[in-house]
């Protein structure tokens, strides 16, 4: 499991524009934590990766289908992805 920064949840308060510039550029988790539970902050981008990660390996037989196309070098150009879908 990734380590992460832990901050005090009455620390973070006081510094959460800085707390969020330093998560948007260096892309790290950090771990809030207080009496009432801990939370996981991650930036929006991550986020959206995350989302889009479970939602690609949720498609059924999709990812069977990637890994069949590698082992039989069966790929197309970005430009004829894009030049199927006009």
């Amino acid at each position: 499991m990734l380590d992460l920064e832990t901050l005090n949840i009455n620390k973070s308060e006081s510094v959460l524009t800085g707390l969020l510039q330093k998560i948007n550029q260096d892309h790290l988790p950090r771990l809030l934590v207080s009496s009432q539970g801990d939370a996981v902050i991650i930036s929006k981008q991550e986020w959206e990766n995350i989302q889009e990660t479970l939602y690609l390996q949720s498609v059924s037989g999709l990812v069977a289908s990637i890994k069949e196309a590698e082992e039989n070098d069966d790929w197309v150009t970005e430009a004829e992805f894009m030049g199927a879908l006009h």
